[in-house]
């Protein structure tokens, strides 16, 4: 399929999907953010839900955005993060998953991602899915072809209560097959005083149900894990600093010990 006679999604005004910081941040440690943004294309309108929802953790990983850029600056390290909603198409779905534009997400119906035609699906694709994986592609070819050692850590942010089921945890480490960074994590994270840790929860990574780190991690080798924040600690810049501040220190615990395993 081509794009040809398919109106554009993204107006010449409007910003691009991809989000580039520290581009030539000399960092071993390499951040993304799938879900970092809420903006919905004017074409698409409102997608049929109130400002409400919108502002929910349906749309995006609240508070995670000012978390991923402390950090990314903190360390000097590269991050890669995609500003449009994941209601548009989730960057972080395997395209062919019915969450990859999801018709309900939660208990909310999203009238604007029911009855898609196949063209209206692959513009969506295309124009926010495409690019936005094509920068982490791009910078992680780059960076083997210079030979810098990259650590992957895909950044994100949970809702402290899903499907009216409360979630304990403060932070999870996520994986999937490769378990180096995030017992790691794990070690220190749980050093610290009443913070409840969690082991690939509140979700863990598969092939099905996720697309960053099956594709740009595993399938390169890459030492890699996920991060999940919970929201109501983020949600102000005062927890934003705090959470990031807690990152930066642990990362930079383990750069020497992750290196010599690279």
């Amino acid at each position: 399929m081509t794009l040809q006679n398919i109106a554009p999604l993204l107006a010449a005004d409007e910003p691009a999907p991809v989000i580039l910081r520290n581009a030539d941040g000399g960092s071993p440690f390499f951040f993304t953010c799938d879900h970092y943004g809420r903006r919905i294309p004017r074409a698409l309108g409102d997608l049929g839900i109130d400002e409400d929802e919108r502002g929910r953790h349906i749309a995006y990983d609240i508070g995670i955005a000012g978390v991923a850029e402390a950090v990314s600056d903190a360390l000097g390290a590269r991050l890669v993060a995609q500003r449009y909603s994941r209601l548009v198409i989730d960057c972080n779905r395997p395209l062919s998953a019915a969450s990859s534009i999801p018709p309900i997400s939660e208990a909310t119906a999203i009238p604007g991602n029911q009855g898609l035609t196949q063209q209206a699906a692959f513009e969506r694709q295309q124009r926010i899915f495409a690019p936005y994986h094509y920068a982490i592609a791009e910078t992680l070819d780059r960076r083997a072809q210079e030979r810098r050692p990259t650590i992957l850590v895909s950044l994100h942010s949970f809702t402290p209560i899903y499907a009216g089921v409360a979630r304990p945890w403060h932070i999870g480490t996520l994986y999937n097959r490769d378990h180096r960074l995030p017992k790691l994590m794990l070690r220190e994270l749980r050093a610290e005083p009443a913070l409840v840790v969690g082991d690939n929860q509140p979700y863990a990574v598969s092939d099905t149900t996720d697309y960053t780190i099956p594709v740009h991690g595993e399938a390169r080798g890459l030492i890699n894990t996920g991060i999940e924040i919970r929201q109501d600690l983020i949600t102000d810049a005062s927890g934003q600093r705090e959470w990031a501040e807690r990152l930066v220190r642990v990362l930079r615990k383990l750069e020497a010990e992750l290196l010599a395993l690279t």
